[in-house]
C-alpha cells in the first residue's frame, strides 16, 4: 500500500465507522501502541472533518494481558490513556495488522479494567489472516494474504518518516 493507499482507508474506514454507528456520538477510538495510536487520531481527524465532531482518542497497550508474557518483555510497557469513562460507550479498537487475534483478545480484557463499554469493535489496516482465536474485524483497509514466515510492515509518517505497507518474504526480509 502507499501512502495513498492509506489515505484512502482510513477515509473509507472512518466512513464505515460513522455508518454502522449512526453518527460518531460518543464513539471512544482506542489504538493500540504504537502504530495503532496513530492511526486511530487519523480516523478521528477524518471523522471531524465529515461530522464536525471530535472523537476521544486513547492509547492502551495490551502487553501485560497476553496469554504469551515473553510477547511483552521483548519492548518495554508504553502508557494506557483512556478517556476518563468508557462506560456505557461504544469504543473502537484501532491496530495496524490483525494476524492471530492475540493482542487484539488482550486489548479487550485490557479495556474491562476500565470500565464495560456497549460494544467493541475493530479497526485494523491491514487483515494478513491466520487467526488462532475466533476473532474478525469490523473495518478493515485491506486484507493481504500471507504465508505463515511473511511479514506485514506498516510505516506511518508519525514513526517511520512515510506511510507504506510492505509485505516481507522470509527468506530474504525483501518485499514482495
Amino acid at each position: 500500500m502507499s501512502s495513498d493507499d492509506v489515505r484512502r482507508a482510513l477515509a473509507r474506514i472512518a466512513h464505515e465507522v460513522l455508518e454502522r454507528n449512526d453518527g460518531a456520538r460518543d464513539i471512544v477510538l482506542a489504538g493500540i501502541q504504537t502504530r495503532g495510536v496513530h492511526l486511530a487520531r487519523r480516523l478521528a481527524a477524518n471523522i471531524e472533518r465529515f461530522e464536525g465532531l471530535r472523537l476521544e482518542v486513547g492509547a492502551l497497550d495490551p502487553r501485560l494481558y497476553r496469554d504469551d508474557p515473553e510477547a511483552a518483555a521483548l519492548h518495554p510497557v508504553k502508557p494506557t490513556e483512556l478517556p476518563a469513562s468508557i462506560e456505557g460507550r461504544p469504543v473502537v479498537l484501532v491496530d495496524d495488522v490483525l494476524y492471530t487475534g492475540r493482542t487484539i483478545r488482550a486489548a479487550m480484557e485490557a479495556l474491562l479494567d476500565f470500565g464495560r463499554a456497549s460494544r467493541i469493535q475493530l479497526a485494523v489496516l491491514v487483515d494478513r489472516g491466520h487467526r488462532e482465536l475466533p476473532i474478525r474485524p469490523d473495518y478493515v483497509g485491506k486484507n493481504i494474504p500471507t504465508a505463515r514466515g511473511e511479514r506485514v510492515r506498516v510505516r506511518l509518517a508519525e514513526v517511520d518518516g512515510e506511510d507504506a505497507v510492505v509485505l516481507l518474504k522470509p527468506e530474504s526480509q525483501e518485499a514482495r
